[in-house]
């Protein structure tokens, strides 16, 4: 058979042509023929989560004597090739797709039997010899694997997340040392509020963080709980007692991850809302990164028109028709993926509620999106803290006069004259265009290193002031 012919393969519904060279089936070939709706693959994390799983399934059954020693050796080698991710190309069925996820299992399937095959130098598709079905999905169902590889990518990737958060909060937090001293205007509700440091505004950011990455961190007890060994509906039909008890086990040794068999594994083949959960986890991360993103958007926003308090590194050019301006762009792309995880959060919850009976069908779209989610987070934390936080710079000048002329600096000024000298000296600097220190030093109400003491970075910061001696 030349590389140009095609094989011809049987399934209840009839005959299809599949390329000669492919490793995947028919049942793959259908599933590109019915659900060519996102045009995207499912992800990659996914199908070597899915290797995993079906290692752990060929090499129970190999140790219980289920299958034989031969085909389970061949099913195995397979497997760990697909998970080290060498035979990604042939992964090839569309990330949305009807049955619950059938079509992913089957390719996964037809894939590690037709590597098996090869790997014994038979022909492809001599399923007689090593059978996707009969000998790759052997006491299984896609309604235990499926969800057990989902969970097993979305802790995978879940890690490299905490480790993003980590840097994006250690980023922020050497922020926090380098701008302690940066005194600046703090703004409520946009408008002029109080004295406060740049210092301790990245301080708050790596605080934001620093909970996001521990909520991320506690997810794994979340997922770590699966199905694998419930086959169809939880109650482990086809399966053997002696696999069931033993495959999560395998699986755990295979990952190196705390996983554990689901006591009720009839609810946890039927409800899917840990999924939720987690979404809701990432979706209260995406909040922080879009609420920190706008911040540092308005903070940078100038940089002679703005506050300009802060120089985000400059990385393009920002216009074709405006020389010399330049966008905030890392931000900008960070605030676009947190608003696409709050998309997907939304879509996670609707397909997780509508699961029915025994099975949630829509499984294929929970583990899109979710995983979609967690790799956004990924990039977008890494991205912001090298490209962006690590690069920040204080305006010194800007800050310093913004300092001097704001009305907001006479509330440094209350707890030592009290609250009407202080709104006599404000009214007093507006109404004259002076700077507060001006109108203050004028008054002969305290001496210059007195005022100078009252809004320095010390006092600015310090959690209350000082209380009267007794």
């Amino acid at each position: 058979m030349s590389a140009n012919d095609n094989r011809i393969e049987r399934d209840l519904l009839g005959t299809r042509e599949v390329p000669a060279g492919a490793l995947y089936g028919i049942h793959t070939k259908r599933a590109i023929e019915n659900f060519p709706i996102c045009n995207r693959a499912i992800r990659r994390p996914l199908v070597h989560a899915f290797a995993a799983v079906k290692l752990a399934c060929a090499r129970t059954n190999r140790r219980l004597a289920y299958l034989d020693e031969v085909i389970a050796g061949a099913v195995e080698a397979a497997c760990e090739e697909i998970m080290e991710g060498g035979l990604d190309e042939w992964f090839v069925v569309d990330a949305l797709q009807g049955g619950a996820g059938t079509s992913t299992n089957m390719n996964v399937n037809e894939v590690i039997a037709n590597r098996a095959l090869q790997i014994l130098d038979r022909p492809l598709g001599d399923y007689a010899t090593v059978d996707p079905i009969e000998h790759v999905n052997l006491h299984q169902s896609t309604n235990d694997t499926f969800p057990t590889a989902l969970k097993v990518a979305a802790i995978r990737q879940l890690r490299a997340l905490e480790r993003s958060l980590v840097s994006l909060v250690e980023a922020f937090q050497q922020q926090e040392k380098e701008m302690a001293s940066v005194v600046k205007i703090g703004r409520t509700q946009y408008q002029d509020a109080v004295l406060i440091t740049l210092g301790r505004e990245m301080a708050a950011y790596a605080e934001a963080f620093g909970r996001d990455r521990w909520r991320v961190y506690k997810c794994e007890e979340r997922l770590r709980v699966v199905n694998l060994g419930g086959t169809a509906i939880g109650t482990g039909l086809g399966a053997p007692r002696d696999y069931i008890f033993a495959v999560v086990d395998c699986l755990k040794e295979i990952t190196g991850l705390g996983l554990a068999r689901a006591e009720n594994l009839v609810e946890a083949t039927q409800n899917t809302d840990v999924f939720v959960e987690v979404s809701g986890i990432l979706k209260a991360c995406a909040s922080n990164l879009l609420k920190v993103c706008s911040d540092l958007r308005l903070l940078s926003c100038g940089p002679t028109g703005g506050p300009a308090e802060l120089r985000l590194p400059q990385l393009q050019a920002g216009s074709s028709i405006m020389p010399s301006k330049v966008n905030p762009v890392i931000p900008e792309a960070v605030s676009q993926a947190a608003l696409m995880v709050m998309a997907n959060d939304v879509a996670v919850t609707q397909a997780c509620s509508m699961g029915s009976l025994e099975l949630n069908a829509f499984l294929p779209l929970i583990a899109e999106t979710l995983l979609g989610s967690i790799e956004l987070l990924d990039n977008a934390c890494s991205r912001l803290a090298g490209a962006c936080v690590r690069g920040l710079k204080p305006d010194m000048q800007q800050c310093g006069a913004q300092v001097e002329a704001a009305t907001a600096t006479v509330t440094a000024l209350v707890a030592s004259l009290g609250y009407k000298k202080a709104e006599e000296i404000a009214m007093a600097a507006e109404a004259e265009n002076r700077s507060v220190r001006e109108v203050t030093l004028g008054m002969n109400v305290m001496s210059e290193e007195e005022y100078r003491q009252l809004v320095s970075p010390e006092a600015v910061t310090q959690l209350g002031s000082r209380g009267r001696a007794k």
